[in-house]
């Protein structure tokens, strides 16, 4: 699949029979330069603010926002306020899948004490790794506030989680999948692409 075919921001751009995309590239740097201006206006000033992308895609998604906030704000260190976060072995979904490898967390050079954290991921579904990501944070430190930044909201929440921050609400249905493509992980442009059936629990 080559989604990378259509005309960057062009919504609804059909990359192969069955899938559609509905992000291009265009709409995805819209989105998180949004998402980064939400940001500072929530947090009315961006100085305790520090990111924890969490993997793959959320890590890169991160990276992005980090470098809008800093030039937004200059009071905004990227290089001290942007870090990753592993949930893996916090994932309720262990026994099922006992061979999911374990990843990296690197925690912000700022650290998460007393800060405002922003979770970023890349689609919010069921929650779950999110809840995941709470109990590791809890784990790592206590900050003043835990706020959740995602590219994509598709809905069928299990659990009570809902992001502050959203690049695109999309409605879909169970059997779908959704895909972030961007171009340091997946040598292509920037898209969100549907597809068919997804049993992956985000």
């Amino acid at each position: 699949m080559n989604p990378g075919t259509g005309t960057p921001g062009t919504a609804h751009e059909q990359v192969d029979p069955g899938t559609r995309t509905v992000l291009g590239p265009g709409d995805v740097a819209r989105a998180l330069t949004r998402i980064a201006h939400e940001i500072v206006e929530r947090a009315k000033g961006v100085e305790d603010v520090v990111l924890l992308g969490i993997p793959t895609r959320g890590v890169n998604l991160a990276a992005r926002l980090a470098d809008r906030l800093a030039a937004i704000d200059p009071a905004f260190d990227a290089a001290q306020s942007l870090g990753e976060l592993d949930v893996t072995m916090y994932r309720d979904d262990l026994r099922r899948q006992p061979t999911r490898a374990v990843g990296v967390t690197r925690l912000p050079g700022a650290g998460i004490e007393g800060k405002t954290v922003v979770l970023v991921d890349d689609v919010l579904f069921s929650g779950r790794t999110i809840r995941a990501a709470l109990d590791a944070i809890s784990d790592l430190g206590r900050p003043r506030a835990v706020r959740l930044a995602c590219l994509v909201d598709r809905g069928h929440r299990e659990l009570p989680i809902r992001p502050d921050f959203v690049g695109k609400n999309l409605p879909t249905a169970v059997s779908e999948r959704v895909r972030v493509l961007l171009s340091e992980v997946d040598g292509t442009e920037d898209a969100v692409v549907i597809s068919g059936p997804d049993g992956a629990e985000r």
